[in-house]
């Protein structure tokens, strides 16, 4: 459940474009084809999928105050947690070329299709946002972040698919002059973000404990109390 907890709020609740923002820069660029958009929402799923399991290691065991206790006890109080962004960077893109190097090695076909994305990917803030968010949320283990990662590109994915069917079909709407093109986009992706926004409340509900009813039960004794009160009263006067 914990997993399946995490990944449906990386993908609807949480996500990167209509929940925080970030990759708008692609999502805006590459969402004009179908065929376009699934080539980079791919790309992005597989990237995350790396990245933030091996900055998860990095954090644990070798950014985070202590971490460095593996080396010995004199290393125990060495905090190198500002390096983060730095190592966390140098991940990502290190990932990029790597993956853009054995793509281009061993199938041409597909890097043809996907070099135009590869290089997008490395400047891409979801990516570097899926690490950082995932050392905020001190997610606990490995399987978490790998899940994390996924499910965090499966957002991205989703939403600029969603956004590329859409302009596809709005080309042949008629919409007014000064809205086409990007004005019409924001629009459009402000709604979706809005939808986005409704599952926040499906993991939400139940968590309210109902109160035992131990007022009316206070209420009665309290009662019994003044009445066996005034009985004592009157059999002093008598």
């Amino acid at each position: 459940m914990e997993h399946l907890e995490l990944a449906f709020k990386a993908i609807f609740i949480d996500n990167m474009v209509f929940a925080v923002f970030l990759g708008m820069c692609s999502y805006l660029a590459v969402s004009k084809k179908v065929a376009t958009a699934v080539g980079l929402g791919a790309a992005v799923i597989f990237v995350l999928a790396i990245t933030v399991p091996l900055n998860w290691l990095l954090d644990q065991y070798l950014l985070q105050p202590g971490a460095l206790s593996w080396l010995g006890s004199e290393y125990a109080d060495y905090d190198l947690g500002f390096l983060s962004f730095i190592m966390f960077i140098a991940t990502i893109a290190t990932m990029v070329q790597l993956v853009e190097i054995i793509v281009e090695k061993f199938s041409p076909s597909l890097y043809n299709s996907l070099g135009i994305f590869l290089p997008l990917i490395a400047v891409n803030c979801a990516i570097l946002g899926g690490s950082l968010f995932m050392q905020s949320r001190e997610i606990e283990t490995l399987g978490l972040a790998l899940n994390y990662g996924i499910s965090s590109g499966i957002g991205w994915f989703l939403a600029i698919l969603a956004i590329a069917a859409i302009r596809e079909k709005i080309r042949y709407s008629n919409v007014p002059a000064p809205l086409r093109g990007l004005g019409i986009t924001f629009i459009i992706t402000g709604l979706m973000g809005i939808g986005f926004l409704s599952f926040g409340g499906m993991l939400t509900g139940g968590d309210e404990e109902e109160k035992p009813a131990t007022e009316p039960t206070v209420q009665i004794e309290q009662v019994e109390t003044e009445k066996e009160a005034k009985k004592l009263a009157d059999n002093t006067k008598k």
